[in-house]
């Protein structure tokens, strides 16, 4: 018998899996694909501190930090630590910021600072002079998911005794048993970490949360000129999206004046990210689609839109080099729902897309409560 059997290879049944096998658990994960292939290797890779909401996200988000830091060390894939930037591009947009910096940044610890001026122009040789200011997220950090998600596999592996399954359907869950196409497990705890799937396990009880999906469209492009970004990068626009600035007054006035001037951002929910691959290449995206599922159609339009704010924002023209969706979970009560289902048997769910940035503190704390 197991202690742990763990269903998903995703960042949180990953972080599940390194929670119990770092205290000496013996610890299954299982995978219905050969390799991961949803949320967790779909995204930006970045595990933002400064975006977070203040409160229990944001302490979240500064414990994984140093999970991050301990795994590259020792699974061996890139890690950006330099932080972000987050660029106003408007005079509302440099208020927002200004008003973060002196409000709620100083009151919660946010580590962040602002650049302005020849501040400004000294980044990256003053590519970005065309914007108003800079919040620099001191913490946040950034990985490439396609390389870092194999990678911590194979450390988990290799390093702390996780056996892995993959290629293997969960058919059912119950109290101290697993049934696979694989066969019968048997465990101490199982925990669920199925993405957004909400009807192949447990589905009685994650219906009760009323959750939804959301797409993204997103690009991995190739700068046309001369720019070795080490920063990811935000706009304003990420402030309506992210809680540690879409509560503000100035998030509001902001809201008005987009939708005032460029209703389809909101309409589509597209606030830029780029962040940049270890290979001199660009992740840039996303639009935000809500429903019960996920359409299949991108919308040619939306792209270009996310193109167009890009190359505004770099002050370069690039060349697309592949399209893909992002899916993840959302709606939901909250950020996140850790479910007790039955005796020995739990489910962890994100409800939105910052998993990266807080999964690994928020299994470590799950596995700690469980056992």
């Amino acid at each position: 018998m197991s202690d742990f059997l763990i269903v998903g290879a995703g960042i949180l049944g990953l972080s599940h899996a390194y929670a119990a096998a770092r205290r000496g658990l013996r610890v299954k994960v299982f995978e219905r694909s050969a390799t991961p292939l949803g949320a967790s290797i779909r995204n930006f890779g970045q595990a933002l501190v400064s975006g977070q909401p203040p409160g229990q996200m944001l302490e979240l988000a500064k414990a994984s930090r140093v999970i991050w830091a301990h795994w590259a060390e020792h699974a061996g894939f890139a890690l950006k630590r330099n932080g972000s930037l987050l660029l106003a591009r408007t005079a509302l947009e440099q208020d927002l910021l200004e008003a973060f910096c002196n409000g709620r940044a100083l009151e919660h610890g946010y580590p962040v600072e602002l650049l302005q001026g020849a501040a400004l122009d000294a980044l990256y040789d003053g590519q970005f002079r065309h914007h108003r200011a800079a919040l620099r997220g001191l913490d946040d950090q950034q990985v490439y998911s396609r390389e870092a998600i194999p990678a911590l596999v194979n450390y988990l592996r290799e390093q702390l005794g996780v056996e892995f399954h993959f290629s293997t359907l969960v058919r059912e869950v119950e109290p101290g048993f697993l049934t696979t196409t694989a066969g019968r497990f048997s465990g101490e705890h199982i925990v669920v970490c199925s993405g957004h799937d909400y009807q192949t396990l447990l589905a009685e009880p994650m219906a009760q949360l009323q959750p939804q999906v959301c797409r993204l469209q997103m690009l991995r492009a190739r700068p046309c000129f001369g720019l070795d970004l080490q920063h990811s990068l935000l706009t304003g626009l990420s402030c309506l999206h992210y809680g540690a600035y879409a509560d503000l007054p100035q998030a509001q006035a902001l809201r008005a004046e987009i939708q005032a001037g460029s209703p389809h951002l909101l309409e589509n929910g597209i606030h830029l990210l780029i962040s940049p691959t270890p290979h001199g290449e660009l992740i840039i995206g996303d639009s935000h689609a809500y429903g019960s599922d996920a359409s299949p159609f991108n919308a040619e339009q939306v792209d270009n839109w996310m193109i167009e704010l890009a190359e505004q924002t770099l002050g370069g023209r690039i060349e697309v080099l592949e399209r893909w969706q992002g899916v993840y979970g959302s709606g939901g009560p909250g950020p996140f729902s850790l479910l007790a289902v039955a005796p020995g048997v739990s489910a962890a769910l994100m409800h939105s897309g910052v998993g990266m940035s807080v999964g690994p503190a928020l299994a470590e704390g799950h596995i700690a409560r469980l056992i």
